[in-house]
């Protein structure tokens, strides 16, 4: 079931003492994770980079659909922009919850998707009542050609701190997070007319306060001080943990060598 919704991948409830699994980590990993699966080591089709691994972590080359370990063998699983380029995403979710206690899966939202899509990305994925709702992107309505992300990705979140504050207010706007304990509730192509409508028609008020749920007074300056306060409290660390993963082919060589 759904646990909560993080503000970005370092707010994850991850205890010193787990056992962390990443799949599909490419060029991004989390340095927290123990091991890292990842299906292509020299295919970027879908990655924008090289991949990229910690000198600690241990690598695992295999499909995140059928991976080589025990049932819950590990405490805490991150998912990071995979789960929209899967061909079968209830048997990919399927053995996250066999390998693993709990999980962080983080996806592009729609509108997310709309403004700067991938065409490697088969889905488009929501939450919605806690479930994580996939649609297949060519069944929808839009214009997936129009890519403003050199714009939302990789100008104003380091030009604009309004920009900033506003992913850790809305942390549901661009990206669907959805960290989860046990069991993952997925719905793929609904044709149940209440989860359809929300990829194929225009929303109304009612299906915007449906993802988007109106804050009282009070509960929007909170949102605000928690946003900046995370957003300072994460500089800092970037400052003072300067952290960077080397090329998995690099790693390789060098483990091959030992």
């Amino acid at each position: 079931m759904k646990l909560r919704t993080p503000l970005d991948r370092n707010d994850l409830k991850i205890k010193k003492n787990y056992n962390v699994l990443e799949v599909g980590s490419g060029h991004n990993p989390t340095f927290v994770s123990n091991v890292i699966v990842e299906r292509y080591i020299d295919d970027n089709t879908h990655r924008s980079e090289d991949a990229k691994i910690y000198p600690h972590q241990k690598f695992i080359n295999s499909s995140g659909e059928d991976m080589p370990f025990k049932d819950k063998e590990f405490d805490y699983v991150i998912c990071n922009q995979v789960l929209e380029h899967v061909e079968d995403p209830v048997k990919f979710v399927k053995e996250q919850e066999r390998v693993a206690k709990r999980g962080y899966i983080e996806t592009p939202s729609m509108i997310g998707e709309l403004l700067f899509p991938k065409k490697s990305h088969k889905w488009v994925v929501l939450d919605i009542d806690g479930k994580l709702v996939l649609f297949e992107k060519n069944k929808m309505p839009g214009n997936y050609e129009n890519n403003y992300g050199e714009l939302f990705l990789n100008y104003l979140p380091y030009q604009s701190l309004i920009y900033r504050l506003l992913w850790f207010s809305e942390p549901s706007l661009m990206i669907t997070r959805y960290e989860w304990e046990g069991s993952i509730d997925i719905i793929v192509n609904p044709e149940d007319e209440y989860y359809k409508s929300f990829f194929t028609k225009p929303w109304d008020r009612y299906m915007t306060e449906k993802l988007f749920p109106k804050r009282k007074l009070t509960k929007e300056i909170g949102k605000f001080v928690l946003a900046l306060y995370y957003l300072t409290k994460t500089e800092i660390k970037k400052k003072i943990f300067k952290r960077r993963p080397i090329l998995l082919r690099e790693y390789l060589k060098i483990n091959k060598s030992l």
